[in-house]
Order: C-alpha cells, then sequence, then structure tokens
C-alpha cells in the first residue's frame, strides 16, 4: 500500500523485532527443543510453528501461555534454560533478516530517528545487532527484559528519552498496535510478518522495503 501523504510526516521510526526486522523462529525451535531435552516435564515438541504462535508475547507470558501446567518453579527453571539455550544458538547462527534490510534502513535513517523496541529477553536485542552488524543505523533501541515492563511503557521511554516529536512504529501483530494505541504513537502493520491486524494502522506494508515508498 502506498500512501505518499506519510512523507514528511513523521521525525522517528520505533521498530519492532520479530517479524519486523528479522525471523528467528527456526532457530528459536531449535534451542527451546534442545532446552526440552535437559527436564522431564515439557509435554509438547517445540517446533517453528510452536514459536511463531508466541512471537511478539513478552518472554514471561510465552511460557505461562505454552506450559499452563507447570508450577512457577518448573517454568521460571525451563525459561531459564530456554533463555540461555536461545542466546547460544542465536549468537551462532542468527535469524533470517528480511529483505533489503540494510538498505531500506540506510535510506530511512536519512530522514528519520531510527529506534527498536522489543518484547524480547535481555540479550536478545544484542545479538541481533552482532548477528546483522546494523547497530550503527539505530539511536536506542529498549526490550522486555531490560525493565520488565510492557512494550507501550518501552515505546514512550523511546520517545521521551529522546524528545521524539512525531514518532511512528512499524510492527506486525495485533498486540504490537494495542501498545501503541496505549503509548499514543501510530502505527504502520508490517504484514509480512507473524500476525494480523484488521485495522488502526496509518498504512500497511506487504515488505520492508516497501517502507521506503511510504516514507
Amino acid at each position: 500500500m502506498t500512501d505518499t501523504s506519510l512523507k514528511n510526516k513523521y521525525d522517528s521510526i520505533i521498530f519492532d523485532l520479530d517479524g519486523t526486522l528479522w525471523d528467528s523462529t527456526a532457530n528459536v525451535a531449535i534451542a527451546w527443543q534442545a532446552a526440552k531435552q535437559e527436564v522431564d516435564y515439557i509435554q509438547i515438541d517445540i517446533d517453528q510453528a510452536v514459536v511463531r504462535s508466541i512471537t511478539g508475547l513478552t518472554y514471561k507470558t510465552i511460557f505461562e501461555k505454552l506450559f499452563p501446567y507447570l508450577d512457577e518453579k518448573q517454568r521460571e527453571e525451563f525459561k531459564a534454560i530456554a533463555a540461555k539455550k536461545e542466546l547460544e544458538i542465536l549468537n551462532e547462527r542468527g535469524g533470517q533478516l528480511y529483505p533489503e534490510l540494510e538498505e531500506t534502513l540506510k535510506y530511512l535513517q536519512v530522514n528519520y530517528k531510527l529506534f527498536l523496541v522489543s518484547n524480547c529477553q535481555n540479550g536478545y536485542a544484542e545479538t541481533f545487532f552482532n548477528h546483522s552488524n546494523l547497530k550503527e543505523y539505530f539511536l536506542g533501541y529498549q526490550c522486555y527484559g531490560t525493565k520488565s515492563l510492557p512494550k507501550w511503557d518501552n515505546i514512550r521511554d523511546i520517545v521521551n528519552d529522546f524528545n521524539l516529536q512525531a514518532p511512528v512504529y512499524v510492527g506486525d501483530t495485533q498486540a504490537d498496535y494495542e501498545a501503541t494505541v496505549k503509548a499514543g504513537v501510530p502505527f504502520i502493520f508490517a504484514a509480512y510478518g507473524f500476525g494480523k491486524v484488521e485495522q488502526g494502522m496509518v498504512a500497511t506494508v506487504n515488505s520492508f522495503a516497501e517502507l521506503r515508498e511510504i516514507l
């Protein structure tokens, strides 16, 4: 969807990570399945479809949703093992960057301040930056794992910390959209990602590179 009315409307762009900048679900699934082998109480196999189904949720919510039958001690133990395995695997293999990611960030950086806000665990965003070599394009980032705050709070932190006057958020799930509503920031829907958003967005893009057309 091309909407030239968005050009020169914003001073900054805040990006989601999973489903917006890259897809790490295949390797996260490998990591969590490996974590399963270290305990005897996980009842399901963890494949890419399972990981895709919860992408975008906070790390705490993910394990509550996937493993409601675990007691709190077991859930916290497995979450810690899975988190460690995840960072090990992703540091080694990374995720799949979406096409024309760097070219598009380079283009956008000329006119916009760029940021990252994700519901990921501590260390995950750094893994993305290390693997992609794209940290130079971002002025700042915030994750759930940093302060255990919801995404809308972290979006608002970025807006306040960097004195952004007209930010827009790019994400791929309904939860992303709902966070932007609470934060008071307009939303661009990345329809190529993992989720569905029916209404409320200021624009929809079917590829990351399409941001160059509308912004």
